[in-house]
């Protein structure tokens, strides 16, 4: 008798009795593995948070799909208050802006440029009426933190600087200068007599124009610099040599120190020359969605005001900034992120229109039934807005604004 009987599942073994595993069998097994393993899979995947189906809300920024809980604080320029406002509420409505709490807090762009390289730790997101101040702010904020100020920054929306006037004076302006321009602007503040002299209209007082302060608003700053440019009749290229010409410092001055209002808020000053009528102010350089804003308002009070646009112009982009402060924790910077990606969707975007804006979104059309750029030609807001001017280099602005304080004395 053999010691050593074949096992039961070796080949040509003896008969034992037990079961033998077949090719078939074999094939069986790896397919019953291969469903286990898939299974698995399938399960584990399916446990995993999936994109939200939905076409019309933007995908949240950050690492995570779910926007953090927390609260964010937005330094604007109230030029976007309407707008900004809506847009709050709107976002309030959503999943994440269920969890994201937003607190505007309004401010000239300068000032709260001002604000954020003081420390103001309400502030989380920066976003001043255009990038004018932008070279100087970075500088100054590199010089005391020793890294970029931004970790993210996107245009909202663009509006070029216009004129505005009261119509029946807008008329009478016409006829005796033929456009108006910062140079036939300047012979107005400088005629002694005023409105008498300009149009045989003693009543009217003097001429009043106005813009904001340049030292606390963006507009009063482009307001400064689209003289300069005009004044030299070049829309690129503006050196200190321009800024500190003797022509142009003394054309400045006398201009300057006829300027009524210079309020730190273009919103503000827009608000106050529709609420209290010619009364304050015969004109004002203000943004172009501002003047479209407050068209309506208007008519129902001191009757109805006229677009007109500088020859030279700026466009204003509206940068939303996300600041890398250290008092922003990660949960703040992503949800700045959240709300960004919201004001950049087509329906709020669109929305920007209706309150006079241009969009920063590419693919919003500015002319549809119902869009102000259509439906206000007649008051002469129009497409296009002449030659768009290169904003100069930060010591080119720093000196303008150093001596446009210095024309103002005392005052």
């Amino acid at each position: 008798m053999n010691s050593h009987p074949h096992s039961p599942l070796q080949p040509g073994g003896g008969d034992s009795g037990g079961p033998r595993v077949t090719w078939l069998g074999k094939l069986f097994i790896l397919l019953f593995i291969g469903g286990c393993l898939y299974g698995a899979y399938a399960l584990f995947r399916g446990s995993l948070p999936q994109p939200s189906p939905s076409a019309g809300a933007p995908a949240p920024s950050g690492l995570f799909s779910k926007p953090p809980e927390a609260a964010i604080g937005i330094a604007y320029g109230t030029e976007k208050k309407r707008w900004l406002e809506w847009a709050v509420a709107e976002f309030a409505k959503t999943p994440a802006g269920s969890r994201i709490q937003i607190t505007l807090i309004p401010m000239g762009s300068l000032e709260g440029a001002q604000a954020v390289l003081a420390g103001d730790t309400r502030i989380h997101v920066w976003s001043p009426a255009s990038a004018l101040y932008r070279d100087v702010f970075i500088q100054e904020w590199t010089l005391k933190h020793q890294r970029a100020p931004f970790l993210r920054e996107e245009p909202l929306a663009m509006s070029p600087m216009v004129f505005v006037l009261w119509k029946e004076r807008h008329e009478a302006f016409l006829a005796k200068y033929g456009t108006v321009s910062f140079s036939t602007l300047g012979q107005a503040l400088a005629e002694p007599s005023g409105w008498d002299g300009i149009a045989g209209k003693p009543e009217w007082g003097l001429f009043k124009f106005g813009h904001t302060h340049p030292n606390e608003s963006n507009s009063g700053l482009a307001t400064l610099l689209l003289m300069a440019h005009g004044h030299h009749r070049k829309n690129q290229g503006l050196t200190l040599k321009d800024i500190l010409h003797p022509g142009f410092q003394q054309w400045m001055q006398d201009f300057e120190r006829a300027v009524s209002g210079l309020s730190n808020s273009t919103g503000n000053m827009m608000r106050d020359m529709v609420l209290r009528g010619p009364a304050s102010y015969d004109g004002l350089c203000v943004y172009e969605n501002v003047a479209i804003d407050y068209l309506k308002s208007a008519e129902g009070r001191w009757g109805e005001l006229r677009i007109a646009y500088p020859a030279y112009n700026l466009w204003n982009d509206n940068p939303y900034c996300i600041l890398d402060a250290e008092w922003s924790s990660p949960a703040q910077r992503q949800a700045a992120g959240v709300f960004l990606d919201f004001l950049l969707s087509e329906p709020v975007q669109k929305q920007s229109v209706t309150h006079g804006f241009r969009p920063g979104n590419p693919v919003v059309p500015i002319k549809f039934p119902g869009s102000p750029f259509e439906d206000l030609a007649a008051y002469g807001i129009r497409i296009d807005v002449g030659q768009n001017c290169e904003p100069p280099k930060a010591e080119v602005i720093q000196n303008l604004l150093a001596s446009w304080q210095r024309t103002q004395g005392p005052r």
